[in-house]
């Protein structure tokens, strides 16, 4: 019996020891995480907090704080991200603001220094023409904002694509003739009804045109069809610098491929492009193989 009871608080013994080692193991890593947690803090690190036991709840703890750590650094590398637009962002504004601003101020100088009256009325046509500039690009500014804001209300309801296509490409008659363009047209006659919104789909098409007489091309082919329940329209551009086009970044806000030849425009069409097609459950696509140069809208007919 004596032996027994010798034996049980001896095993007791060991086993409190044991207890005790544990318990202080435990502490010792608590103590540790916390201090890498803190380093982590300060350092604004992208490290891991790491652990040497994974009993006691300890490793469960460690994988929760590294997910928590990997959402913090996500969002911090968002908010890096979304600065770093802003700031992008504020410098494009100031340039593309600036550069027709400044272009008036020396015409209406010039103005004021001539008494020729042909000069003043070519002075005046200038001064016109960079005030529709000017107003174009607050305008597409304006439309940018919503869109990303999503503030932008549209009303889809049945369209006659057809008919909106023509009437916007007729519309640049006189575009086409002084950039010495002749656009071959294939483009089928009766409707082509869409679920859309009709300013939009006009949206769209001036700033896919606009894109076209940006890039200096002398051949363009547009072309409509119905295919899979969409309508389909391909433009087709002999573009004249390829190596300038960035095929990649089309749609991206604030992109131009050549700036010195897009200093009237703030880059923004084709990203306008895509979101308004987006609100209407389309899409839409750029490629570009040797000097070829394509854009391909589909918008859901009803």
């Amino acid at each position: 019996m004596d032996m027994m009871m010798t034996g049980l608080a001896i095993g007791f013994g060991l086993l409190a020891v044991l207890l005790g080692l544990i318990l202080r193991k435990l502490i010792w890593q608590i103590r540790d995480l916390e201090r890498q947690i803190s380093f982590l803090e300060e350092k604004q690190s992208n490290g891991d907090v790491v652990c040497d036991i994974r009993f006691g709840g300890i490793g469960g703890l460690t994988d929760t704080l590294n997910r928590v750590f990997e959402q913090q650094k996500s969002r911090r590398q968002q908010w890096i991200r979304n600065e770093n637009r802003i700031a992008q962002t504020y410098t494009n504004l100031s340039h593309d603001i600036r550069t027709p601003l400044t272009s008036l101020d020396g015409y209406f100088q010039l103005l004021t220094q001539t008494d020729d009256q042909e000069a003043q009325q070519r002075y005046l046509r200038i001064i016109q023409e960079r005030i529709h500039a000017l107003r174009d690009i607050l305008e597409e500014l304006f439309m940018f904002t919503r869109l990303e804001s999503r503030t932008y209300e549209m009303k889809l309801e049945k369209c006659d694509f057809n008919a909106i296509l023509k009437e916007t490409l007729f519309s640049y008659y006189e575009e086409w003739e002084n950039s010495g363009i002749e656009p071959e047209f294939d483009i089928p006659e009766g409707k082509m009804l869409v679920q859309g919104n009709e300013p939009a789909i006009r949206r769209i098409l001036q700033n896919i045109i606009k894109n076209v007489l940006d890039h200096g091309g002398r051949s363009v082919g547009i072309s409509l069809s119905a295919m899979e329940g969409q309508v389909c329209v391909t433009v087709q551009n002999r573009v004249a610098h390829p190596e300038e086009i960035d095929v990649s970044r089309i749609f991206e806000r604030f992109y131009k491929a050549d700036p010195a030849r897009s200093r009237t425009s703030t880059g923004l069409g084709m990203a306008i492009a895509r979101e308004l097609t987006e609100y209407m459950n389309g899409s839409i696509s750029a490629s570009l193989e040797e000097n070829i140069f394509q854009l391909k809208l589909q918008i859901p007919m009803v």
